[in-house]
């Protein structure tokens, strides 16, 4: 997924980062709200994690004003503030999941994914697809009784045809799925990992729409 984290804290922000990273998602991070607006009039998001207080200013106002206008991406505030009424507060201002920090990181990913999994229209965790069986919890893939081996940009890539099945994908929403601002690409990576995931999956899993893009096939 592509995410954008809003969180001034150094330390926090860093060790966020990573874990997402870490999970295979591409991660923009911001620590101002004037940077978090620029980011999501500029990129199409899969999930925002939101800290409430920036030194510009508060993140509920922030996350009203993006349900005003319609944005329906998903949020997840992170907060040092743990009352029953900030947790409404939040809730209520249209967000997803709330979780009070100090927090578990793989707390964080479970929470991310299921929040994932909601937006994609199937809260189910295991998906059946043709003979591939997945766990989008434990991020595991059965070919035939066989467990597919996938690396964290395979996951992510595959994931994301899994939230879309049928769905055509063009190259820049998958790239958009593998990484973050300032990140180099190379004009083939989307190819190569497309060619890895068809040795791994079958190649009839992913049908090539010459010129439009790629999409999974339900056989």
């Amino acid at each position: 997924m592509r995410v954008l984290l809003v969180e001034d804290a150094v330390g926090l922000g860093e060790a966020v980062r990573e874990q997402l990273a870490d999970d295979g998602h591409a991660v923009d991070w911001v620590q101002r709200l004037d940077h978090a607006q620029t980011s999501v009039r500029m990129t199409r998001y899969d999930l925002i994690l939101l800290d409430l207080m920036l030194p510009d200013g508060r993140g509920l106002d922030f996350l009203r004003k993006q349900r005003g206008a319609g944005d329906i991406t998903p949020v997840i505030i992170l907060t040092a503030r743990d009352q029953i009424s900030d947790r409404i507060d939040g809730l209520n201002a249209g967000a997803d999941d709330y979780l009070v920090k100090p927090f578990d990181l793989f707390e964080l990913s479970a929470r991310v994914a299921a929040v994932a999994r909601r937006y994609s229209g199937n809260p189910n965790p295991h998906i059946k697809v043709g003979e591939l069986q997945i766990d989008m919890t434990a991020r595991t893939v059965l070919r035939a009784g066989m467990t597919v081996d996938l690396t964290a940009r395979e996951w992510a890539l595959f994931e994301a045809f899994i939230q879309r099945p049928g769905a055509l994908l063009s190259k820049p929403q998958l790239e958009d799925r593998l990484y973050a601002f300032g990140a180099e690409i190379e004009s083939n990576t989307i190819e190569v990992y497309i060619s890895r995931l068809r040795k791994k999956l079958g190649r009839e899993m992913i049908e090539t729409v010459r010129g439009m893009g790629y999409r999974l096939m339900p056989v």
